[in-house]
């Protein structure tokens, strides 16, 4: 099993109940979200106050590593740990595209 499918692999008890439609369920409702106070809500109701700061820190990294920051200077500038950024920059370098896609997008908006 894959890294990727794996980390889609709920942990705990009842993982015979798992269906790949309720991870397509939750990304259906995210495209139904019309704002960013929608999405606070939303994300506030789903996520622990932790899981949302470890979210917040993956994309803060994202954002640094792409400005071409070091490893180091990441670490104590934001305090995550260099574990997180290691994963965040192995996703940058070998995951999906996910990140770079939004950072592209981004940096496409301020530009304009």
């Amino acid at each position: 099993m894959s890294e990727r499918e794996a980390a889609r692999m709920p942990s705990g008890k009842g993982n015979d109940h798992w269906d790949e439609s309720y991870l397509t369920e939750l990304f259906e409702a995210l495209r139904s979200i019309r704002d960013q106070g929608e999405f606070s809500r939303f994300f506030d109701d789903l996520c622990t106050p932790a899981e949302l700061r470890s979210m917040a820190d993956r994309w803060r990294v994202a954002k640094l590593l792409d400005q071409g920051l070091s490893y180091r200077v990441i670490n104590e500038k934001t305090g995550v740990s260099t574990a997180t950024i290691t994963r965040v920059a192995r996703s940058l370098t070998y995951g999906t595209g996910g990140y770079r896609m939004v950072l592209q997008r981004q940096q496409g908006e301020q530009g304009e």
